[in-house]
């Protein structure tokens, strides 16, 4: 391999860290946002499922 591959390599590498780490960060936040939905949504008299 010449320099060239080995660099995508390692940028592409670096890219998948990169959106691994985001997705992981988005679905923590979703967790959080549907456990405090689950939590709150019987003192406000909503619904469990919203728009459905």
């Amino acid at each position: 391999m010449n320099w060239i591959a080995i660099v995508l390599v390692v940028v592409g590498v670096w890219l998948a860290l990169k959106l691994a780490g985001a997705l992981v960060k988005l679905l923590l936040w979703l967790a959080a946002v549907v456990g405090l939905w689950w939590l709150v949504h019987p003192y406000l008299g909503l619904p469990l499922v919203p728009f459905i």
